[in-house]
């Protein structure tokens, strides 16, 4: 029996074929039924034409979740017509236009604030009263980022830190706060809230042709963000619930195999034994380039750090 067979899963930000159709083509692997919510309706049916031959069934909802007006209040419904009652949901599309917090219009942060906050919550209790109302249980899970996390300092080295957004950083931060009190609310319900950051930057397309991330050896896959994603979506509420997780560092946790998004290939090169050296990299070039020494050990049990990652250097 496949992990996900008989769920039914709504994954925004699907139609770039980045995280969102990684995790999209993996689901259904495992057995899910899809739907896809992006703004690019091409983009969305490439990856429903994925879903469909990972044999699962998908549907396309195109649709701005940045427009409260733009049809989101009806995306669940929809999805439950179609495919069956909800099981999963994903928010995963996003915005982050990388400037400076005072050079945004209102217009712009309105729009940043829909996309990131108010459509993913708007999402959530929808999904959430079908689950509560069906007696079942369900996962909701939201994308992160490490722009999240408060930098090292004072003092501050603005220079080495001039790739954040002040706004992004307050968004993604609100919506980890969100998501583990959210959390506590659901228990009671047997569904399961989670957060999910890469823990590098992700290779898409997009990443790879990009001139801000020089060296790609810090990224990661879109296999390992989608694994991460499968184990947050279908695990245990006792043990996997209420975590602020990063993908890379999630799965040395868990010392599962690591498969690509076809959900039977083993990743080369990214097994658990491979993550470790991984994350050690990515730790020693953030110190070496932003000041910034440990960068994952964030001491709190929503984000354990394997001791494996330790090293004699640490504290």
């Amino acid at each position: 029996m496949k992990r996900l067979d008989g769920k039914v899963a709504l994954i925004t930000g699907a139609g770039s074929g980045g995280t969102g159709t990684a995790m999209a083509v993996r689901f259904a692997h495992e057995g899910a039924r899809v739907a896809l919510v992006a703004r690019n309706s091409a983009g969305l049916e490439k990856t429903a034409e994925m879903v469909r031959k990972a044999g699962s069934a998908a549907i396309v909802l195109p649709c701005d979740l940045g427009d409260s007006e733009g049809g989101r209040d009806t995306l669940i419904a929809r999805t439950e017509s179609a495919l069956g009652p909800i099981d999963i949901l994903v928010n995963n599309a996003v915005k982050n236009d990388i400037k400076r917090f005072v050079d945004y219009s209102l217009e712009e942060l309105r729009s940043d604030g829909e996309v990131n906050l108010w459509g993913p919550m708007t999402l959530i209790q929808q999904a959430v009263r079908s689950m509560r109302a069906g007696e079942r249980r369900g996962w909701i899970l939201n994308m992160s980022s490490m722009g999240a996390e408060l930098p090292p300092g004072p003092p501050f080295d603005s220079l080495k830190l001039s790739y954040q957004s002040a706004l992004y950083a307050a968004m993604k931060g609100g919506m980890n706060a969100f998501s583990i009190y959210f959390a506590v609310e659901m228990l009671r319900y047997g569904i399961c809230v989670n957060t999910l950051a890469p823990q590098r930057s992700i290779l898409t397309e997009r990443m790879h042709n990009s001139k801000i991330v020089k060296d790609k050896s810090i990224c990661e896959p879109l296999g390992t963000m989608a694994q991460a994603a499968l184990e947050l979506c279908s695990g245990n509420l006792d043990r996997l619930n209420g975590r602020l997780a990063f993908s890379l560092q999630l799965l040395v946790e868990l010392g599962a195999p690591v498969y690509d998004i076809d959900g039977e290939t083993l990743l080369d090169g990214w097994q658990p034994d491979d993550i470790v050296k991984a994350i050690q990299y990515r730790e020693d070039w953030t110190e070496k380039h932003m000041n910034w020494s440990h960068p994952y050990e964030f001491h709190r049990p929503q984000t354990p750090y394997p001791e494996v990652l330790r090293r004699s250097s640490h504290r």
